[in-house]
């Protein structure tokens, strides 16, 4: 892992907090904004493969068959406007199988994920972030353009829609894989709390790790070693962030009160003085 230029490893809370926020200095506005999207795992080998990809068998071909069952049955209200994307993302945020990957622009959210699951305690974990801003220089001129003319960085479903109204058009834009990253709607709570944002592929079968390997420029790997991950998760829920903040309702409280109450059972790792 050191011998990967992409990959940094924080050696304690304070490195690790420095390089999640590194070049977030904007001088024309003179403001620290980060064009970066996050993603915590709590295992730094797991690859950035969607859920359509996990689902396994030929997942290509059932990704249509998916959505068009999930459209069917689903409660009609679900969806403010009828829109693959607003149907996608409400799909993903309930889990169906789908080419989307949740993100997140908050780099303590992200650290959530990668220190959550205390059975993962013994095991490094990594944060992704993505430059989002320049993966978008790479889009197809039709969504560059509704970008500039929006003067925006990232993608709202109302904008994408603009670009493409279904999959096939979207995948077909340019020859090139490209990626997108978009802001879901509203749909509750818990998008709102986790500050999130989806990945999109233009070719259903590719890892987003995959499509990133050719680019090396957009991301950084930034793994947090067993060792340091009781200080990270201890320091957060300080913080409040937590599963008690980011999955509102009684689910994430117990998940936060079954973790809180964990004792640190690894006498391997010393306690910071």
């Amino acid at each position: 892992m050191h011998h990967d230029p992409n990959t940094i490893v924080a050696e304690s809370w304070n490195e690790l907090i420095d390089v999640l926020f590194a070049n977030s200095w904007k001088e024309n506005i003179e403001r620290f904004r980060s064009d970066y999207a996050f993603r915590g795992l709590s295992d730094a080998s797991y690859s950035l493969q969607s859920s359509l990809m996990r689902l396994g068998g030929d997942f290509i071909r059932l990704e249509k068959h998916l959505m068009r069952n999930f459209r069917k049955y689903a409660h009609r209200t679900v969806v403010e406007k009828d829109s693959i994307w607003n149907w996608l993302s409400v799909a993903q945020h309930h889990g169906l199988p789908t080419r989307l990957m949740d993100w997140t622009y908050s780099p303590f959210i992200a650290m959530h994920f990668a220190t959550c699951n205390v059975t993962r305690f013994d095991t490094d974990g990594v944060i992704w972030c993505v430059d989002y801003v320049r993966a978008h220089e790479l889009l197809p001129p039709a969504l560059r353009r509704l970008l500039l003319e929006e003067g925006c960085n990232a993608f709202t479903v109302q904008l994408l829609s603009d670009g493409a109204q279904r999959l096939e058009e979207f995948d077909h834009l340019s020859r090139d894989q490209f990626v997108v990253f978009f802001e879901p709607p509203s749909l509750d709570d818990r998008i709102v709390n986790q500050y999130a944002l989806f990945s999109v592929l233009s070719h259903p079968g590719r890892g987003l790790d995959m499509w990133l390997s050719t680019h090396p420029e957009l991301y950084r790997k930034v793994v947090i070693p067993a060792a340091l991950k009781w200080e990270v998760r201890d320091k957060l829920d300080q913080a409040n962030i937590s599963e008690r903040v980011l999955f509102p309702g009684l689910d994430g409280l117990c998940a936060w009160l079954q973790r809180h109450y964990s004792p640190r059972f690894s006498s391997k790792i010393p306690p910071q003085p």
